[in-house]
């Protein structure tokens, strides 16, 4: 039963395909030091420059997301501490403007006409896109929780609120690390061409 299965399955494909000629590319006459790669370059490093933006935003919108929400309930309550809670929704906006920092380096860095931007340069642009990217992505998930979670607590207890500051300087500096990690690594970009 499964070989008959089988040879009709086969002779179905062989009618199907019957319409259809394939035909095999001669590749004897391909002269593999005609390609280098750098076709692809820009495509690296737009990438780069898109992955900067993209996961800095949503850290920075997860963050302003999660800590506004803690502020709008807590100032049900409170409404005296809604403004000095607003700091962990500007700290979380913070962070897409790094990943827009790293993306505008990346692309101006992308020259369409120049012959010189080689893969090495597309790999250096796609990896300080995703450095900084991710790393702002981090830190807004935790100014986020910290933020929302930190503004219904200082409403009960206002001493928190330096606790609170200083968590969140340490989770901004997260994204920090990933803007400068971004700038070292697209200056790299330039060295391929140096040499």
């Amino acid at each position: 039963s499964l070989s008959l299965s089988l040879s009709l399955s086969l002779a179905r494909f062989q009618s199907s395909t019957r319409f259809f000629r394939f035909e095999i590319a001669d590749t004897t006459n391909f002269d593999m030091s005609t390609f280098s790669g750098d076709e692809t370059a820009p495509f690296f490093g737009f990438l780069g420059a898109a992955a900067a933006l993209v996961f800095s935003c949503m850290g920075a919108a997860y963050g302003t997301a999660k800590s506004g929400v803690g502020v709008a309930s807590m100032g049900v309550m409170r409404p005296e501490l809604v403004m000095k809670s607003i700091v962990p929704v500007v700290m979380a906006g913070v962070l897409g403007i790094y990943g827009l920092i790293i993306a505008v380096i990346i692309s101006t860095g992308i020259n369409p006409k120049a012959k010189s931007y080689y893969l090495f340069d597309g790999y250096a642009h796609l990896s300080s896109g995703l450095a900084c990217g991710l790393a702002g992505l981090s830190a807004g998930m935790a100014i986020g929780i910290v933020g929302d979670a930190g503004v219904r607590a200082n409403a009960q207890q206002p001493k928190l609120f330096v606790g609170m500051i200083l968590i969140l300087i340490f989770a901004e500096a997260l994204a920090l690390y990933g803007l400068i990690v971004g700038i070292i690594l697209s200056s790299r970009a330039g060295q391929s061409r140096a040499e």
